[in-house]
C-alpha cells in the first residue's frame, strides 16, 4: 500500500474503510482525495489507495450483487424511465477495482439516458461484452428499438456513441 494512508487521520481511514466494506467505491475514493488533496494526493493516486484498502479487508467487502440482465428486469427498468426508449446501448467503463466492466444505458427520446445495468466480469463467468451485448440486444428487440455496442470485442470507451453515428 502506498504511503498515503498513514497521512488520513484515524476518523478518516474508519470512513474510508466503511465505504469499502460497503462496496461504496467512488465514496471511498472522494473520502481519501478530499482528506488528502491539501498534501497533494491526486485522484488516481486515491484510486490506488482504495484499491488497497479492497484489497486489505478482502472477503469482509459486501460486495453489490450483480444487475439482474433478465429480459423481465431489464424491461421493468426501462418501462419506469421517465422517457420514450430510443435506443439501447452498451458502453465500456473501468475502474482500478473492478477493471473493465460494461454499462448498458437506455437511450431517450429527445435527449437524454438512464442507467438501466452494469455487468462486471465474473471470475469463470462469460466476457462482460458478451454478456451485455446479449442482454442489450434482447431488451432492444423487445422494445422494438436499435441496439447499439460500437465495441463488444474489446475495451473502448473511447468508441463511438450511438447518437453521434
Amino acid at each position: 500500500m502506498s504511503g498515503w494512508w498513514a497521512y488520513l487521520e484515524e476518523r478518516t481511514r474508519r470512513e474510508v474503510d466503511a465505504c469499502v466494506l460497503r462496496d461504496r467505491y467512488l465514496m471511498a475514493v472522494k473520502t481519501a482525495w478530499e482528506a488528502l488533496r491539501p498534501l497533494g494526493l491526486g485522484l488516481h493516486e486515491a484510486e490506488q489507495v482504495v484499491h488497497a484498502r479492497y484489497e486489505a479487508l478482502g472477503d469482509r467487502v459486501q460486495h453489490r450483487p450483480p444487475d439482474p440482465l433478465d429480459l423481465p428486469s431489464l424491461t421493468a427498468r426501462a418501462a419506469a424511465l421517465p422517457g420514450q426508449v430510443a435506443a439501447v446501448e452498451a458502453l465500456w467503463d473501468g475502474d482500478t477495482v473492478h477493471d473493465w466492466f460494461v454499462v448498458l444505458v437506455a437511450v431517450l427520446d429527445p435527449a437524454g439516458e438512464s442507467h438501466l445495468a452494469t455487468v462486471h466480469h465474473r471470475p469463470g463467468g462469460h466476457p462482460p461484452g458478451l454478456v451485455a451485448a446479449a442482454a442489450g440486444r434482447a431488451l432492444a428487440d423487445s422494445l422494438g428499438v436499435p441496439f447499439h455496442f460500437a465495441s463488444p470485442d474489446a475495451p473502448d470507451d473511447q468508441a463511438p456513441r450511438w447518437r453521434t453515428v
